[in-house]
């Protein structure tokens, strides 16, 4: 399986490219967006937008893993590869078989912009080299593997593009920063996930010529098997998509065991967490609280260990923002619980059981996105006794 964890690293990374490249344009980005269709909305927002680049970057990830692992019909992502140009024409994106056709396609999209077609078209065929993931040898079927794609999460940071957010104990609130790739493969059969690669596009930006790198990470577990970027053979915790020259973030709490028991719970929220989740976790976290944009950033904050757990109650995050960062979690001991059968379980008296999130099954009679909503809210945790921190402090909100 180690060329299926290739593939999806090499994919995030032509992905982020495509995201750096167009946002090089701020007059051809305007041309880029446009606002969803009911059924594609998250319910979250009162105007929810897509970019052209959301749409190119999923078509770029399910043509390249497709090609490459032979699972084209197991690929699913958050955008409709439709889009509407300047004329009212529906222009279905896609990756064509040359460079030159893929641009004449694109090139509908943007209302006749031929250059502009051709600098995201030279983008997606481009040949991408990545070093060796040195993840061993593991025997996965692949008939049994379904992916799952959020090809820009946190569109509204990327659509905003500010890029000088400061971070508060390394963790962004807003800005560029917020804004992930995320890959997810799971299990047809059980929903469980597998492999995830989480990219950032705009990690770090150099001062002087203001272009932006990015950083990636990736993670396998499966069966007795759990291998990660974030290992030992791993010096920074996550892989430059750049010159190795660029600065990298420290990543991972220093310190013993005893260090680590003493420090203050910490977590991550959305600011749209309702007040009573909110209050509770102040008052047991006290300044060790953050709050910051996009459910991959989030997630991918307790992957890098900047805080203990991400907590979020409301049902307005989908099995694409949670599929790639949890398998990454569960190399490294941790998961991604649903919060409310969680909780649910413990007010039946079953503390011993928690109830991770699967990626298989829809949620019923429902349309559109939701059909693919954690209904339940998440908790997302690298250590057990955090997941157990968060369950005692919540049990007594109604679920």
């Amino acid at each position: 399986m180690s060329d299926m964890i290739a593939a999806l690293v090499h994919a995030s990374e032509k992905a982020a490219k495509i995201a750096r490249a167009c946002r090089l344009e701020e007059s051809l980005f305007g041309l880029l967006i446009e606002e969803k269709k009911e059924g594609e909305k998250n319910k979250k927002f009162v105007t929810d937008f897509k970019t052209l680049a959301d749409v190119l970057v999923q078509e770029v990830i399910k043509h390249d893993v497709g090609k490459q692992v032979g699972i084209e019909n197991n690929i699913f992502g958050e955008e409709s590869n439709e889009f509407m140009n300047g004329l009212g024409e529906k222009i279905h994106v896609k990756v064509c078989e040359t460079e030159q056709e893929t641009a004449k396609l694109l090139s509908k999209v943007l209302d006749g912009n031929m250059k502009a077609a051709e600098v995201l078209a030279r983008s997606a065929h481009q040949n991408i080299v990545i070093p060796d993931l040195n993840t061993g040898r593991i025997d996965i079927p692949q008939d049994r593997l379904g992916v799952w794609v959020d090809p820009i999460d946190s569109t509204f940071q990327y659509i905003k593009g500010v890029s000088d957010s400061k971070p508060n104990n390394n963790i962004y609130s807003c800005g560029l920063q917020c804004v992930t790739i995320l890959i997810g493969v799971y299990d047809l059969h059980s929903g469980t996930p597998i492999m995830g690669v989480v990219n950032q596009p705009f990690a770090v930006q150099d001062p002087e010529t203001q272009r932006w790198s990015g950083q990636y990470y990736w993670g396998i577990s499966y069966g007795t098997t759990n291998v990660c970027s974030l290992g030992p053979h791993s010096k920074n915790g996550g892989v430059s998509s750049e010159s190795n020259s660029m600065p990298a973030p420290q990543h991972l709490k220093k310190g013993s065991a005893a260090d680590l028991e003493e420090e203050r719970f910490s977590a991550v929220l959305s600011t749209g967490e309702t007040v009573c989740v909110q209050t509770l976790l102040k008052e047991a976290c006290g300044d060790n609280i953050h709050y910051a944009a996009g459910a991959g950033y989030k997630s991918l904050c307790v992957v890098l260990g900047f805080v203990d757990v991400y907590v979020f109650s409301e049902d307005t995050t989908f099995k694409w923002d949670c599929c790639s960062p949890h398998a990454i979690l569960k190399s490294l001991g941790g998961g991604m619980a649903d919060l409310k059968e969680c909780l649910r379980r413990r007010q039946d008296g079953n503390r011993e059981d928690c109830s991770e999130l699967v990626y298989n099954v829809p949620v019923q009679d429902v349309k559109g996105a939701d059909r693919w909503a954690n209904k339940g809210g998440l908790v997302a945790y690298r250590s057990h006794k955090h997941l157990e921190a968060v369950l005692n402090l919540l049990s007594g909100i109604s679920v």
